[in-house]
């Protein structure tokens, strides 16, 4: 690639290889999506341990906040532990609340996809719910399974498009979409119970859940989302909108370095 090609970090998560090897991971398919944006990405650790954050935040054009099987601990938002929602990763959560405070600040641009959008809400102040689905009146937001309770291994099931999404007129998700509704994929537990100071909700679907946010008075790109948009960020339109913006962020923002 050429040496003007933006740098985007994507957050690692903790996993135990083998169920024994302490390891870092990311899911290829954001990977993909950072490089269908024109960028190049760099998996960083998800460990205040191994990552420094200015250093990171000097080094790079943007971040991506990809989901996880983990939960963002419930501490973080003023509630008690419960390990029917297990599992969490306590060094993913040290890491990733101050380094989206300190993007915003900066105007690194930043993009949160499922896990990502409920550590943006998090960082400024939000809550969370550990099961959206046991609320009343809410959809399975959880990937679909098959009838022996497996979850269903085939990608175009997993990825299918399950519900719609209202946007809110004239904002900004609907400039960039070109559109007011748009229908998503969901595969996801948590989300987002009470908006933080300067989240700006911009998306909910056809249950009043939360899945698409902005961050109020950022200096560039800073939004959420609650499905799973790196998937065919290439080919589905909506997925392929919010990259190609994302990387137009980026680009700006190296201009300016």
């Amino acid at each position: 690639m050429a040496a003007k090609t933006p740098i985007v970090g994507v957050i690692g998560s903790a996993h135990l290889a083998e169920g024994k090897f302490a390891a870092q991971r990311v899911g290829e398919r954001p990977l993909r999506a950072v490089a269908a944006a024109g960028a190049l990405p760099l998996i960083f650790a998800g460990s205040p341990e191994l990552t420094d954050i200015g250093a990171l935040l000097d080094t790079v054009d943007g971040i991506l906040l990809t989901g996880a099987r983990a939960n963002v601990h419930p501490r973080h938002f003023g509630e008690e532990e419960d390990p029917a929602y297990e599992p969490y990763d306590l060094a993913r959560d040290a890491l990733a609340l101050p380094l989206i405070e300190a993007a915003v600040a900066r105007g690194v641009p930043l993009f949160g996809i499922c896990r990502g959008v409920q550590e943006i809400n998090v960082a400024f102040g939000g809550s969370l719910h550990p099961e959206i689905r046991e609320l009343p009146g809410r959809l399975n937001h959880r990937a679909l399974r098959l009838e022996n309770g497996e979850i269903n291994p085939d990608p175009k099931v997993i990825y299918a498009e399950r519900h719609d999404v209202r946007l809110t007129p004239g904002g900004v998700f609907a400039k960039l979409l070109g559109a007011e509704t748009i229908r998503v994929n969901s595969l996801h537990g948590q989300g987002i119970l009470k908006p933080g100071e300067r989240v700006v909700v911009e998306g909910v679907a056809e249950d009043e859940t939360i899945e698409a946010i902005r961050i109020e008075g950022a200096q560039s790109f800073a939004l959420g989302v609650q499905w799973h948009a790196e998937h065919m960020a290439d080919g589905n339109p909506v997925n392929r909108k919010l990259f190609e913006a994302f990387g137009e962020a980026l680009k700006n923002y190296r201009k300016t370095r």
